[in-house]
This record gives C-alpha cells, sequence and structure tokens, in this order.
C-alpha cells in the first residue's frame, strides 16, 4: 500500500492571506498525529488542478479547507473521475470559506476545528447525494455542473450578481451584499419562467427558485443529501415589504412559512424557459444558460466524512 493511502491530501482555500488559520490547522493535525500532506490553492482553476493531482497520486482521504464554492470545485473534480476511483476516496472539510453552509449541515462549525478535526479523524463515511444541472453555454456547447447545496435561479442568483460586481468596485464583503441589497430594491424582481416538476407546469412570473439537495441556504431547509430527491421552493411575486419578511424568514430558519413561497419534493426539475434569470450553483454565479435546462439528482455517488 502507497503512503497516500493512509496520508490525507489537504487541500487549503484561504480566505484572505490565511497564515495564521493554515499553522493552527496544522498544529491540530500534528497534535493528533494525523499524517498529511498540505497544498494550496489560488483560484477555482488551482482547486480543480491540485485536486486531480491528488487524486492521481492515490490519496484516499482528501479534505477541503474552504466554503462551499471550493467544496463545489473538488467535488465536480472528483465526478470526472470513473466509478472505480470515486468509491475509493472519502472526501472532507474544514470550513473555512464565505458560506459553509453545507459543513453547516453536519454540524462542522468554523469555530470548533479541534471537534472539526476529531470527527474527521474517526472516518465516518456516509455516501451523499449530488444534484446536476444540465445546460447550454452561450457558446452552444452542453455543459453539466454537479452542486452539493442548491441551484437558485431569478432573485437569489442575480444578487449573487450583484455582490460579485459591488466587491469587485467596493472590495468589502460586508459592504458589498449591503449594497447588492440594496441595489437589487430598483433592479427586476420578476422572470417569466415556464418549469415542470413533477405533473405540475408553472408558467408564470417567478421571483427566484432554489433547487436543493441540501438546505439551500435555508430556502430549501427540509432537504437531505441521502434522500434521492430535489427539495424545489418557487417564490412567487411579493411586496418591498414581503421581501423583507422574507429575508426575516430566511435567517430564522422559517422560509417555507412566506405565503408567496410554494415547495415541492421531486427528483427532477425541467426549466423550459426562463427568460433573463441568472443561475447560481452553490453560491458561485453560473450565469444565464441557453434556452431549457434540467436540473436532476444522483443518488449516493460521493463518500463524505461525516460527524461521529
Amino acid at each position: 500500500m502507497s503512503e497516500a493511502n493512509t496520508r490525507w491530501g489537504i487541500l487549503y482555500c484561504p480566505k484572505g492571506h490565511g497564515s495564521k488559520q493554515r499553522e493552527k490547522i496544522q498544529k491540530v493535525l500534528d497534535d493528533r498525529g494525523v499524517q498529511y500532506d498540505f497544498v494550496q490553492s489560488e483560484s477555482s482553476d488551482s482547486v480543480e488542478r491540485l485536486m486531480t493531482m491528488l487524486i492521481h497520486n492515490g490519496y484516499k482521504t482528501i479534505v477541503i479547507v474552504g466554503g462551499d464554492s471550493a467544496l463545489n470545485d473538488a467535488v465536480n473534480c472528483l465526478m470526472g473521475e470513473e466509478k472505480q476511483v470515486r468509491d475509493q476516496i472519502a472526501l472532507g472539510v474544514i470550513p473555512n470559506g464565505v458560506m459553509n453552509d453545507f459543513a453547516r449541515y453536519w454540524n462542522f462549525k468554523e469555530g470548533n476545528l479541534e471537534q472539526t478535526v476529531d470527527w474527521l479523524v474517526s472516518h465516518r463515511v456516509r455516501a451523499i447525494d449530488l444534484g446536476c444541472i444540465r445546460y447550454t453555454n452561450k457558446k452552444g456547447e452542453a455543459c453539466h455542473r454537479y452542486f452539493l447545496n442548491c441551484v437558485n435561479v431569478g432573485l437569489i442568483a442575480d444578487i449573487m450578481n450583484q455582490r460579485r460586481q459591488a466587491r469587485s468596485l467596493l472590495g468589502s464583503r460586508t459592504l458589498s451584499f449591503i449594497v447588492s441589497i440594496f441595489v437589487m430594491i430598483f433592479h427586476r424582481m420578476e422572470y417569466k419562467m415556464h418549469v415542470k416538476i413533477n405533473y405540475d407546469t408553472v408558467d408564470r412570473k417567478v421571483m427566484t427558485m432554489c433547487v436543493g439537495s441540501g438546505p439551500g441556504y435555508g430556502q430549501t431547509p427540509s432537504a437531505v443529501p441521502y434522500n434521492g430527491m430535489l427539495d424545489v421552493s418557487l417564490v412567487y411575486h411579493a411586496e418591498v415589504l414581503q421581501v423583507f419578511a422574507g429575508l426575516w424568514l430566511l435567517i430564522t430558519g422559517r422560509f417555507l412559512n412566506h405565503r408567496s413561497v410554494h415547495p415541492y419534493r421531486t427528483r427532477e426539475v425541467e426549466v423550459v424557459e426562463a427568460k433573463y434569470a441568472q443561475v447560481g450553483v452553490d453560491g458561485r454565479l453560473l450565469g444565464v444558460p441557453v434556452g431549457s435546462y434540467r436540473i436532476t439528482v444522483e443518488q449516493e455517488v460521493i463518500n463524505f466524512l461525516i460527524p461521529d
């Protein structure tokens, strides 16, 4: 058995400069006698490159130190491998990102590093589901993207886009989020959508749609990543005050209680039309697909390290 079979591959995605956090993680690993090799990413492209390197060098335990977007990049890279390769690898996470929704679902918390590492050391593995969106890009190419958490279509994805643009100008994550929310008050709030869910057809104006294999940043709070199903939350028209009420319910975990929210559970969503509606996947903007697209679920395709 090669050394990489027993050593962990740690893919570190820094948040800011990150040197102190890296040193703290290494100390916790060393204190527990974990044998590991550390690699550090500089961008989303380097996450995929480094993930491929770890896989092809035989590492069977790969831990992502990062947020939802980094975990999404790693999962998509892993799904590019043959099933017999994937089945031998256990993927873990140490939350270290702007959004750590999938990690929080499993009770991995950014401020509880020691407990997180102890759980990873116990090596309890669960096969989990992935959602998948299949679409055509602006070049006319057939594409697909897997997700652990959710796909957002419409307003929430548009806020992501506004936030990205604001951050490029302002630099601050918090300030850019506040500015993007303010800008959205005067922005397009509804999108003409034609969506098929189970035996239902929705052909009307929709504010936002979330399709979650996981908790969906509070928009699909009942979704679980191991039942072979997708949860869908469709939000119809709401006045400005209702939007703020919805944000409060989202923050407090009661999003489905909002009267404009219509929940579904399904194995597939077909978006026949969603004019001008941006699409976000696990917190990262995908853009506006060309024509129709499908969102499905693949059951128990990734081995994930979970708490005791």
